[in-house]
């Protein structure tokens, strides 16, 4: 049984527009697609007065919000929702346990501007074991999420790469698109040379076609399982963040690797992937990888 694509909600326009986002690539995949809200009722140790009936129904609001606005442009697809009675870290990080990928609105570019939930959304995507696709677009249906490209950063050796690679080459194989692969590098400083990387570089030809073939050869297998899906091949010497951002200018989707590690202070998602999420103009999926 295929896992369903879920996505939290919280009653913002953005995450309304993660819904539909979700909703369209849940009916491109095939899958179900399932709407969550997370609430808990909290007593407060303060004089307020808290209506627990009134909260509940509110949340019951923001659900069945969401379930109408993609049910009417979706009537064939497969939908439940559900309040989930948790806090809303732990209410979506089960979700996307449980799924094939869970989906977030994001609210516009920016350092210092928060992801749906507040911070919530960062703390997700930090610590999920499964793909997060961060929204922040308007909606498109099915047919805005067809064709294009679907841009995504290869970095490491292809054993690193190999989940990114593949959840990629999967989105573009659901909606007829290209991959654009890239992977961008730099000269490194004199101390991080060794005898064995430059004896690599040296049977290459030199360091960019050294980094050619390995994009290449990650690639491989992957060209090889979805022989339909058109590749373009993109190497160019520059930041990583810098390079893959420019590469996404037309992007329908945007996929980039976080390692699963987990800092003893905060949460950590690594450079490449909090530039994507904060200026990237597409939905982003992070796909953490060992």
């Amino acid at each position: 049984m295929n896992r369903a694509i879920a996505v939290g909600v919280d009653g913002s326009p953005e995450s309304l527009a993660a819904a539909e986002w979700a909703a369209g690539e849940a009916s491109l995949r095939g899958v179900p697609l399932r709407i969550v809200h997370a609430w808990l009722w909290q007593p407060l140790d303060v004089p307020v007065v808290q209506h627990r009936e009134a909260e509940a129904e509110a949340a019951d609001a923001v659900l069945r919000e969401a379930e109408t606005h993609v049910a009417g442009r979706y009537p064939g697809l497969s939908v439940t929702a559900e309040v989930v009675p948790d806090t809303a870290v732990s209410a979506l990080l089960a979700e996307a346990e449980r799924s094939e990928m869970l989906v977030l609105g994001s609210r516009g570019h920016g350092a210092f501007v928060g992801f749906l939930l507040g911070s919530y959304g960062q703390q997700v995507i930090a610590t999920s074991s499964r793909p997060v696709v961060s929204v922040r677009t308007q909606g498109e249906d099915a047919r805005g999420l067809e064709g294009g490209e679907v841009v995504v950063g290869q970095q490491g050796t292809p054993e690193e790469s190999d989940v990114v690679l593949g959840f990629a080459f999967e989105a573009a194989a659901a909606r007829g698109a290209a991959v654009r692969a890239v992977r961008a590098w730099n000269l490194p400083p004199v101390y991080a040379y060794s005898p064995g990387s430059m004896y690599l570089a040296d049977r290459a030809g030199g360091l960019e076609p050294f980094e050619r073939k390995a994009l290449h050869e990650a690639l491989a297998p992957w060209c090889e399982r979805f022989p339909d899906v058109p590749v373009i091949e993109h190497v160019e010497m520059g930041s990583a963040a810098q390079v893959l951002l420019s590469s996404a200018g037309r992007a329908r989707l945007l996929v980039v690797g976080r390692r699963m590690r987990h800092s003893p202070v905060g949460t950590r998602i690594g450079s490449v992937a909090h530039a994507a999420l904060h200026h990237a103009g597409c939905p982003v999926a992070v796909v953490p990888h060992a």
